[in-house]
Parts: structure tokens; C-alpha cells; sequence
């Protein structure tokens, strides 16, 4: 158990009133305030043996001890929650440590609510077996997912989560750190609760306060999720070699750094001319649905809430099918880092026309209309590492057609590594022409129709990688495209296919680290995606 939050308190015994406008809280005081500005509503630490003031549907709820006296829910075969405080709370913050014990099967949850309208209705922060946070509402016993990011969770561990409500604004934190943030205006106020979807789990140190909320003692990082290998912070793989009249990818490397706030400064700088850095904070709105980022830029979200929604990332010059070598004036040498990619209506980054020396990584795709990352044209010298592709359909296309041989023969060079395909369903990569292709490392789990394909004679080396509830994890040919030659090593499979492999590809030339596939799920569901750099 981690120690104890040094804002924690044992004294018990006195009810909380709020004035004539505000009911009295159900629960007795537990917790000092965090300052002039934050006022606490409810606070129970459960040391008094007993969980007067809860409410409870579903599961089996008892105060117990797990290192200190805790509410715990210790049914695997129900989802249960446990209600607190007054329907009238509008703008406040709810925070527990929460220690999921047991799971009981894929994709389930620990969590927190704010807004409780019923059993069936409300906001909640969900901590899922998976490795990811779900800020979610719920409405009449049917979800709907406002946003999600990548978190190792560890059974057994204890995480603090908190959800902050504030007018239409909700933010979820793990561990202090801000992960989730969406905008909705279903409820302005309500109960709050604790809830687990059939997993068990020990809650403690509940506490609603208005304001800014406690700020936790960070939970260490369970010892049991490998740290190795270091996570890269310069481009490697492919985006690493010297070609095409470019060493490696160093992105805005030497250019002015600039911060952006706003849709219209961010598509101002992306379209500059030399070296910058483009900082985005926030989630930008942008009017779609492609645009333009010319050569030497980074492009990196600040923090792990940062990125893009209504519109994706166009890098490369407009399509042009009689060009069939580089041009001079290929977009080049740029990065893509920690970016949340949500809504975009055709690609979220689209990589075209001979563009060359691309790394994108460590960001987190959802929900969009075509592809989350496609690389075809000619393009080649892409890197696309560490990140989390959560549930998307048409996920990472490698070479756009069967008859696009002319640009693409002998190019189409991306490396895929530690990438966290998570519920995807096909394009993982699919991929025409590109030789060598290099899928290593990655995470593949509940894949809906299939993992890699390899087709129109591409050469693609898939290994290390560890597949988990998938049942077809790569083959040879797509459907009206023919086929192209896999090698395959090294690679684990979890109540999945063997997958199909045939013919030779050539080693990659520049150097890596190979994780055993044992090791990979772990990894890479705690190291993928944004705020993780």
C-alpha cells in the first residue's frame, strides 16, 4: 500500500452544514480543507468501521481493512455502486483512492462519479483493466465515452482518481495528473459515489470539496510494469536513417518555439516556412479537414489533455499521380508528438506525395472518419512509435491502391513500434508495396477483423509482437489486392490465431532493441500515448 496522502485525517464525528441553501452533508468530517478557496462537502476516511451516509445497488459492500479500514466491494459478478452527499451539489470535485483487486474478465473498471442522478445516470471516471481512464456518462444504463487516455493499472495497486465537475467542464486526474477533459451539460448537479463494473476493489479517502480539490501524494509506479526500453526522445527506426538528402528527423530543431491557444494560431504556424516548434496547449477545435504542415515542424501537445478534435494533419504536397520520384520540395523532417486526435472527418494525420523523415509518436487516437495515421504516395523514412489507437475502424493504411506501383515500389518505409492497437479493427497496418515495413513491439488486443496484411508483393517483418483476442493477427493478401510476403518471429499469441507468413524480407538497416513479447502488453499499455514523454 502506498503511504498515506498527507492531507489525510482520523478525526471523525462532525457534520457538515452548508447554510440555508445547501443540505447537510451525509457524511462526518474527516479531511482539512485545501485552502481559502475550497470548502469541503464530504469527507470519509471509513475509520470509524462503518459506511453511514452510503447507499449501495449491486455487489457486496463492507468497511474492512486493506492496510487501513476501507470500503470494499468484493463481488466479481455484478456492477455496484455506492452513492454519498445531496442532489443539489453542482460545481465540486470528487476524489478516493481506489485499489482495484480483481477483474473479472477484459475491459472492466473501478470508479468514480459526480452528478448521480440515479443508479443508471451519471458522470463517472472509470479506471479500466485495459491500461486506460474513461471519463464517461452515463444515461439510462447506456455509456457513451466523452474521452479516454492511456494509465497503467495494476491490480492490487492503489490509484487516486478524481473528477472534477465545473458548469459544462469535466476533468479527470489520475494520480494528480489531468488525463481526460470533455465538455457536457446533461446534469449541473448531483450526488456523487464510488462504483466498480464486475471487478472487486477497496475504496478510501473520499473526499468532495469545492475548488481546485486535494492534490495526492503520487502513487509509485507498480513494480511489476517493465520500464525497459527507454522510451526514445529522438526519432528512431526508419525516420532515423540518412536518405533522400536528409540525416534523420530533427523536426523544428533550432526554430523559434511558440505556444498555441487557439484553431487559427495553430493552423498559422503549422503552415510557416523553417524550423518551428508548435506547442499546442489544450484541445484546439479545428474546421477540417485537412491542413497543411509544411517541413521542419514539431508539433507537440503540452501536458496529457492537449491535441486536436474536427480535423486532422495533411503532411505532404497535393496529390500529383505523374510525379513518380521524390520532388526537391517534398515536405520533410517533421514530428508529430503527444496529441489527442478526436472527430477528425477524413484521416487525423494523412502523410502523402514522397514526404519523407515523418515521426509521429506518443499520441492517442479515437474516434474519426477514415484512417488515424495513413502514410502512401511515395511517402518513406516514417517512424510511428508509442502510440494508443483506441477502438478506431480504418486505423494505419500503408500505400492508398493496388495501381499506385509506380510511386510506391521500393518506398513505403515506416517502422511500427509500441504501438497500442486497442480494440481496432483492421489497417494495422495494411499495407501495398513498402519494403521493408518493420512491426515490432507492438500491442494488438480484441482486434475486430484483422492485425497486419501484407499485399501487392510488400515485405513486412513482424516480430516481438503480442497479440491478445485476436483471431487472424496478419496474413498474406487484402481482399481484391494480392499478396506480399511476411516474416514473422518472436511473436506471442493469447487466445488468438497463428497468423500467416510466407516468402523473405530483408533486414531493416539501422539498429533497435527488441522487448521479449512477454513483456510487451505491460509495456506498452503503460508507456502508449499521450502524457507519457
Amino acid at each position: 500500500m502506498s503511504p498515506n496522502p498527507a492531507w489525510r485525517s482520523r478525526r471523525r464525528g462532525l457534520l457538515l452544514a452548508f447554510g440555508a441553501g445547501m443540505a447537510a452533508a451525509a457524511l462526518v468530517l474527516g479531511l482539512t480543507t485545501t485552502g481559502a478557496s475550497a470548502a469541503t462537502l464530504l469527507s470519509d476516511d471509513f475509520e470509524d468501521g462503518n459506511s453511514a451516509g452510503w447507499t449501495t445497488n449491486g455487489g457486496s459492500w463492507t468497511v474492512t481493512t486493506d492496510g487501513s479500514r476501507v470500503l470494499r466491494q468484493s463481488s466479481t459478478s455484478s456492477d455496484a455502486r455506492a452513492l454519498a452527499g445531496t442532489a443539489s451539489w453542482t460545481d465540486y470535485s470528487v476524489q478516493a483512492r481506489v485499489r482495484p483487486i480483481s477483474f473479472n474478465g477484459s475491459n472492466r473498471f473501478a470508479a468514480v462519479l459526480a452528478r448521480v442522478q440515479s443508479s443508471t445516470s451519471y458522470y463517472y471516471l472509470a479506471l479500466r483493466s485495459n491500461n486506460t481512464v474513461e471519463l464517461k456518462r452515463l444515461v439510462g444504463g447506456s455509456s457513451t465515452t466523452l474521452d479516454t487516455a492511456s494509465v497503467g493499472v495494476s491490480a492490487g495497486s492503489w490509484h487516486t482518481l478524481r473528477l472534477e465537475v465545473t458548469g459544462s467542464t469535466l476533468r479527470g486526474y489520475v494520480n494528480g495528473s489531468l488525463l481526460t477533459e470533455a465538455s457536457d451539460s446533461n446534469w449541473s448537479s448531483g450526488r456523487v459515489g464510488v462504483a466498480t463494473f464486475y471487478t472487486t476493489a477497496s475504496f478510501d479517502d473520499v473526499a468532495v470539496t469545492t475548488g481546485a480539490g486535494p492534490t495526492p501524494t503520487p502513487t509509485a509506479t507498480p513494480t511489476n510494469v517493465p520500464t525497459n526500453p527507454p522510451q526514445p526522445n529522438v526519432a528512431d527506426g526508419w525516420a532515423s536513417v540518412d536518405a533522400w538528402g536528409q540525416n534523420g528527423t530533427s523536426g523544428g530543431a533550432g526554430g523559434p518555439t511558440v505556444t498555441v491557444t487557439s484553431a487559427s494560431a495553430f493552423l498559422s504556424a503549422i503552415a510557416q516556412p523553417g524550423p518551428r516548434i508548435v506547442q499546442v496547449q489544450g484541445m484546439l477545435t479545428l474546421p477540417g479537414p485537412m491542413h497543411d504542415v509544411t517541413s521542419d515542424k514539431t508539433i507537440v501537445g503540452l501536458g496529457s489533455g492537449s491535441g486536436l478534435t474536427g480535423g486532422g494533419l495533411n503532411i505532404g504536397l497535393p496529390i500529383d499521380d505523374d510525379i513518380t520520384s521524390p520532388p526537391s520540395d517534398a515536405v520533410h523532417n517533421v514530428i508529430v508528438r503527444n496529441l489527442n486526435f478526436r472527430g477528425w472527418p477524413d484521416d487525423a494525420i494523412n502523410v502523402q506525395m514522397f514526404s519523407h523523415h515523418v515521426w509521429i509518436d506518443h499520441n492517442t487516437w479515437t474516434t474519426g472518419t477514415d484512417g488515424g495515421v495513413d502514410v502512401k504516395r511515395g511517402s518513406s523514412y516514417v517512424t510511428i512509435s508509442y502510440n494508443h489507437a483506441d477502438g478506431t475502424d480504418k486505423n494505419m493504411l500503408l500505400g492508398h491502391d493496388d495501381d499506385n506501383g509506380a510511386q510506391d515500389t521500393g518506398r513505403l518505409k515506416v517502422s511500427y513500434h509500441h504501438n497500442w492497437f486497442d480494440a481496432t479493427n483492421q489497417r494495422n497496418p495494411r499495407v501495398r508495396f513498402g519494403d521493408q515495413v518493420h512491426v515490432y513491439n507492438n500491442y494488438y488486443n480484441d482486434t475486430g477483423n484483422y492485425g497486419v496484411a501484407s499485399t501487392e508483393n510488400a515485405g513486412v517483418i513482424v516480430e516481438g509482437n503480442a497479440f491478445v483476442n485476436v483471431d487472424d493477427p496478419f496474413h498474406l493478401g487484402e481482399a481484391s489486392s494480392g499478396p506480399g510476403r511476411i516474416v514473422a518471429r518472436n511473436n506471442c499469441f493469447t487466445n488468438s490465431g497463428a497468423g500467416e507468413a510466407g516468402g523473405s524480407v530483408s533486414a531493416v538497416p539501422y539498429p533497435y532493441t527488441l522487448l521479449p513479447c512477454a513483456q510487451v502488453q505491460s509495456t506498452v499499455s503503460a508507456q502508449a500515448g499521450t502524457g507519457r514523454i
